[in-house]
């Protein structure tokens, strides 16, 4: 299943690695989190990491090359492959700054002179922007947290504008403007759109779907649905501003340059979009929803637990999920809950979500899981029947 095919070793203890440290490995019900390493790599992405770190390599050959393929994959004019999907803000933030600059460089001296506004539905306002202002941009909110106008977005985009960022999250007040509207004021204004699509996939038409509206540059992260590098990301858009991007990117000595994907990040993103456009996203959501389906069966005679299906992941794919709301418990109960379950051996990671409900995500568990899953919260909640 995505993110949990795992490099088998017959004979070898999965997670040895981590406890030779003194770090227990965690079942990871909660979805493809940076704090808990994203995904988990299938075995063609290993392979080719390995692969790539037998040999030296030009870096900058490297990504022109394997620009063209994930170009060619996407159905996009042109791609690179940044150091995570926030690098690739940071990167795509500096092309936006310096579209009037000759060589297109972004330079430290030179930010006070530079258009420095980055325009984002308030609503769109997500911690993840700060790389815009790491940067040395300035984000502009325009609209308010449950909408936005057409005339509120034209008002807001003026000559400090560098760019208007867009987040296409299903749940973030779905009365925003819709993208083909901000794509419309923004050509108007002759000013690029950033698409923050970070964990957009599945559907995996996304990685076309928002350069076909006309967005500059859609950004995704390697380390999530992609199963790739969890250093690594994927931007996609035009030749013009992907040229961009990689002038201000590693290997060069520009300001981009801490945020560097190494050749096994190149390759491993590569090979895990090979992959991922292989799969068969039906049956994997399919697969998924069984998952879910074992957690409403087990809480079927149970009164202190109710389960449903909720058909959208915690960004809002297309994925289906497991809420669980504790029937009857007192404040607070939920965080004991989780609490036990993530320090305790096995340790298990599960979503907060409001008060006394929490998420099972399928897409990040190990075939069984879910079994362990039930095993510990009947454990810990008793058998819940009358």
């Amino acid at each position: 299943m995505t993110g949990g095919r795992a490099l088998d070793v017959p004979g070898r203890e999965r997670g040895a690695i981590y406890r030779r440290l003194g770090v227990e490995p965690i079942v990871n019900g909660r979805s493809t989190f940076t704090v808990l390493g994203g995904s988990l790599m299938p075995r063609e992405v290993v392979e080719a990491m390995a692969l790539a770190a037998e040999c030296f390599v030009d870096l900058v050959e490297l990504q022109a090359a394997a620009g063209r393929r994930l170009a060619e994959l996407t159905h996009n004019e042109a791609a690179f492959v940044p150091g995570g999907a926030a690098a690739g803000l940071f990167l795509a933030a500096a092309a936006s700054m310096t579209r009037d600059v000759p060589d297109g460089l972004l330079r430290l001296a030179d930010l006070p002179a530079l258009p420095r506004d980055f325009v984002v539905h308030r609503a769109h306002r997500i911690p993840y922007l700060s790389a815009v202002e790491l940067a040395g941009g300035q984000l502009v909110e325009v609209g308010r947290l449950d909408g936005t106008l057409e005339e509120e977005l034209e008002v807001a985009v003026g000559p400090a504008t560098a760019a208007i960022v867009y987040v296409p999250k299903a749940y973030l007040a779905p009365s925003v403007l819709p993208l083909d509207v901000v794509v419309g004021v923004a050509q108007h204004h002759g000013v690029p759109v950033i698409v923050d699509a970070a964990a957009q996939l599945p559907p995996a038409e996304n990685l076309w779907r928002f350069t076909e509206a006309g967005v500059d540059v859609a950004l995704f992260s390697g380390g999530k649905a992609l199963c790739g590098p969890a250093s690594s990301g994927l931007a996609v858009g035009s030749r013009a501003f992907i040229e961009r991007m990689a002038g201000n990117a590693a290997p060069l000595d520009r300001l981009g340059r801490p945020m560097k994907a190494g050749k096994e990040d190149v390759v491993g993103l590569l090979a895990a979009v090979e992959w991922y456009l292989g799969q068969d996203h039906a049956a994997l959501n399919r697969q998924y929803a069984r998952i879910v389906d074992h957690f409403v069966t087990w809480a079927r005679n149970r009164r202190d637990v109710e389960v449903t299906r909720e058909e959208l992941g915690e960004a809002g794919q297309p994925t289906p999920r497991a809420r669980l709301a504790l029937v009857g418990a007192a404040p607070g109960a939920r965080d004991v809950l989780l609490n036990a379950l993530r320090t305790t051996p096995p340790r298990i990671d599960l979503l907060a979500g409001d008060e006394g409900v929490f998420y099972v995500a399928p897409e990040t568990l190990v075939p069984g899981e879910e079994a362990l899953i039930t095993r510990r919260l009947t454990a810990l909640l008793g058998r819940g029947r009358d």
